[in-house]
């Protein structure tokens, strides 16, 4: 690129910036401000943000936050916005500025909060998924436009809702914010039950299993509920059997000579958890969907498979641990 090129793409994004912010930067280092309160960090690069982990955010702060990113290139697989983001960096970031914590990729995203379910109940905020399974995401402002990271050699720009959404999600008021110790539906561990009380079925197996391997109880009981709702001699048109619905080549694998036995089908359950948990970095969607889909899945679609039972299976297990239904 020559000098005359970037002089002309630095004039092009201050007279952006300035469009942001109402007044135009009229030197380097004005600029260099500019642009560090669009990405949201300062000259040391830590971050600027306002927000407080969530607290008090509404759909009309995600637009607002969205805004700031207007003319930044799109760039796939990008989530830095002073280098370019795709559609999905984008969401995330946008969120993230907020203080909730939403997976990287599109798909994954469209499993997030709870559901809407038509253009005409959306609201500010929500976030809009194209295509089945979902391969594009963007934030909804509210009068049938929506601000996306479209696709190369394009930027993030302000849109209309150009076909209806396969699904919308709403995230603001559905999730706990990251660092308000509740969990988000999608990473942490924190505050699921260590131990299961007597009202829960297999109460003293589950937690046996949750002391040898380190799985919280609750985890173990809310996939023995989903898997099979507490039937020992459930028997699935796939053939799983038992309360945690094991298949016989993976019961095999773990040591269950009988997967109609409690206390040997919960163990093992409770360590193939523990095996997923550790594969995927202690993240429990992805631990959920590798029970449900299988691991090899999860990696190859580097997150929750987008097959409708999965991500219906994940979305159930984790609204079970964040209203507490097994304890």
């Amino acid at each position: 690129m020559s000098i005359d090129q970037v002089t002309a793409r630095i004039e092009q994004i201050q007279t952006q910036l300035a469009q942001l912010a109402g007044t135009t930067p009229s030197t380097a280092d004005a600029f260099a401000t500019t642009m560090n309160g669009v990405s949201g960090t300062d000259s040391s690069g830590a971050s600027t943000s306002s927000s407080t982990a969530g607290a008090g955010t509404t759909g009309a702060d995600v637009v607002a936050d969205a805004k700031k990113y207007l003319g930044v290139p799109y760039v796939w697989g990008g989530t830095d916005p002073s280098k370019g983001m795709d559609c999905s960096g984008l969401v995330q970031r946008v969120y993230k500025d907020l203080g909730y914590d939403l997976p990287r990729v599109s798909y994954d995203q469209a499993t997030q909060g709870t559901a809407v379910p038509s253009l005409a109940q959306a609201q500010p905020g929500d976030i809009l998924c194209f295509g089945s399974p979902v391969h594009h995401v963007a934030i909804y402002i509210g009068g049938g436009k929506m601000i996306e990271e479209p696709h190369t050699g394009e930027s993030c720009k302000i849109s209309d809702v150009y076909e209806t959404p396969t699904q919308i999600r709403r995230i603001i008021g559905s999730e706990a914010p990251t660092g308000s110790g509740g969990t988000t539906g999608s990473t942490s561990l924190g505050g699921i039950a260590a131990r299961v009380g007597t009202g829960t079925p297999y109460s003293d197996l589950i937690n046996q299993a949750a002391a040898s391997t380190g799985v919280p109880a609750g985890l173990i009981a809310a996939v023995a509920k989903q898997e099979s709702g507490f039937n020992a001699r459930a028997v699935s048109g796939a053939g799983a059997q038992g309360i945690m619905q094991l298949m016989p080549g993976t019961a095999h694998g773990l040591g269950v000579t009988n997967s109609f036995d409690p206390a040997q089908a919960i163990d093992g359950g409770a360590r193939l958890l523990k095996s997923l948990l550790t594969k995927f970095g202690g993240r429990v969607d992805l631990a959920l969907a590798g029970y449900n889909a299988g691991a090899g899945a999860v990696v190859r679609y580097d997150g929750v498979p987008p097959y409708p039972e999965t991500q219906n299976y994940v979305k159930d297990i984790m609204s079970m641990l964040r209203n507490g239904v097994v304890s």
